[in-house]
Order: C-alpha cells, then structure tokens, then sequence
C-alpha cells in the first residue's frame, strides 16, 4: 500500500512539473511577440525625441547629430534586435529625456519595488475586507446586512478608481488632512489611501465570490453532519466551509493580479506616488521611448508571471485541469 502512495505521490508530482515547464516554454513566444508590438508601436507614435532633447532654438544639424547619438538614424529592425539583445543581458539602453544618460535599468530597478509594495498593499486590503463581508452575506443570507455587505461590494465594483482617488484626496487630505494625500514616502501613512483606493474594486469582487462560494458549501452534507456532531459554529465555518470555498477564491485573486498592477498606473499618478505607473506618464510626456519600452515590458512581464501564478494554483488545486490537457 506504501509503495502504491509512493508511486501515486511521484505521478502527481511528475504531472504537476509538466504542467509548469509548459507553462514557462509558453512564456518565451509570448514575450518576444510582445515586444515586436509594443517597439513598433511606439515608433509609430508622433513625436520627435531627437527634437525634443534638442530644443526648439536648435539647428537641423544639431537635430540630426542628436539623432545619431540616439540611433534613431538606423532602420527599425536593426534598433529592435539591438534593444532585444540587450534586454537578455539586462541592458534596456539610456534615458534620453526623463534623465539624459542614466541606465533605464536602474531607474526601473529603483521604481519597480515601490510598485510591487503597492499592488501587494492593495491586494492584501482586499482579502482583509472582501472575505469577511463575504462570509458575513452567506451567514447573514436574506437579511439586511446581507443586503448591506453586498451593496458595498456593489459599490466597490461599479466606482471609478480614478474619481474616488480623487474624492479619497479632497476629504481625508483636504478637509480633514488624517493622512498625507500626495507623495510617496516610506512610513505606512503614505501607502494606505492608494492601497485602499486600488484594492477596492477587488474586495467588491472577491466578497461577492465569497458569498456564493460559503452559500454552495454551506448547502452540502459534511457541513450538516459536522453540525450533527456537535462542532462548535466557528468550526464549522472557518475550519470546514471556508477551507472548501476557497479555492476558486484563491484562483480569483491571482487572475486579477494583473488588474493591480495595470490599474497602478492611474493610481500612481494621481496619488504621486513614485511607481513605475508615475514613470510611465513621465516618460510618455517626454516621449522618452527607451523608457516607456522598458516600462511597458516591465508590465507585461508582471502579467505573465501572475497568470502562469494563476494557472499553477488553479492545476494544484483542481487536478484535473492538469491532466485534461493529455486527452
């Protein structure tokens, strides 16, 4: 019996190693199409940086030797295998106009920790607010703070981020100035109204999901048998309900990772908090293309990383999603 456990543990395993190394070859083709569009289409876009940099009193020669130093002389092919080639070394190239000759490396490097801190603020807050109202709604099923709770998370879903950014700042940093409004500071007090304002719209979804997940796992039979037995409530809730509806809670959160990160964006913006969302406006105000590059692969990378997250914690929770692609 051992050496048949033994054998079906090495199975699962093996299967589960399959369903990620897959997963990951996917990422290679993937990325390098990404990176074909996201370099065409910026050198698509209106706007001159060899102008730009140069200024407006400057001369046609002057323009062109800048063009020169910049490569925006050389056919576009020959300046995307160069950028790729160097992106496997981890080269993104130089700013051009954001700041003139500084390694975009380091200036993402020193951007990207700030927006990771963000996304995973805003993702916590919304596990912390959405699962409880959510397990309170199931509880509660029918009576006014089940309809309370899901009237929040109404609201939650259906509110624009970047207008109740907007109000968030007027009342808690105008009027009542609790909390600093603006900057990026270190200190918690300048991470929680972004936090909040981002993770908002997710804590409305993940509440709902969580209601009529407990509500599913509620109606089952080990639920009233382990009520039958005696367990105490609490028990029964938190050890056998929630253990169960959380699976397609769990799966939710890391497909909607993405989201957090491509919002930031909007949020970094208005709150000034120094992400790599507040980088790319910069460097899109200053046609700084090298800069928006990096940026903008940056964001596609985070979002190729999340789904493959996604779709290993969906394979390792319903096995079956990993051995249906052998039929």
């Amino acid at each position: 019996m051992q050496v048949l456990q033994f054998s079906a543990g090495r199975y699962v395993l093996s299967g589960m190693y399959k369903f990620v190394a897959r997963r990951l070859i996917l990422i290679i083709p993937l990325f390098l199409i990404a990176s074909a569009l996201l370099f065409s289409l910026l050198w698509l876009m209106p706007g001159d940086p060899a102008m730009i940099m140069a200024g407006p009193q400057a001369g046609p020669e002057q323009v062109a030797k800048i063009r020169h130093d910049i490569k925006l002389d050389r056919p576009p092919y020959v300046v995307y295998f160069e950028w790729l080639g160097g992106i496997f070394h981890g080269d993104f190239g130089r700013s051009w106009i954001i700041q003139p000759g500084v390694s975009v490396s380091s200036i993402v490097l020193e951007r990207l920790p700030r927006t990771i801190e963000l996304g995973i603020a805003a993702l916590l807050f919304s596990i912390a607010i959405g699962i409880p109202l959510g397990i309170i709604a199931a509880l509660r099923r029918g009576t006014k703070v089940d309809y309370a709770c899901m009237g929040a998370s109404l609201f939650g879903v259906s509110i624009p981020s970047f207008w109740l950014a907007m109000i968030v700042i007027l009342i808690f940093g105008v009027w009542l100035g609790w909390r600093p409004a603006l900057g990026g500071g270190l200190g918690p007090e300048y991470l929680i109204l972004p936090a909040a304002v981002l993770g908002l719209h997710m804590a409305g979804t993940v509440s709902r999901l969580t209601r009529s997940s407990m509500l599913d796992v509620l109606n089952q039979d080990y639920i009233r048998t382990a009520r039958a037995k005696g367990l105490r409530e609490r028990s029964v809730i938190y050890t056998h309900a929630l253990k169960n509806a959380f699976i397609p809670i769990a799966t939710l959160l890391f497909m909607r990772l993405p989201l957090i990160f491509g919002g930031s964006i909007i949020i970094e913006t208005i709150f000034q908090w120094p992400g790599m969302g507040w980088l790319m406006i910069s460097a899109i105000r200053a046609s700084d293309f090298l800069v928006i590059q990096a940026v903008a692969l940056i964001f596609v990378l985070l979002v190729m990383i999340t789904n493959l997250l996604a779709d290993i914690s969906y394979a390792y929770l319903n096995p079956r999603i990993r051995y249906g692609e052998r039929k």
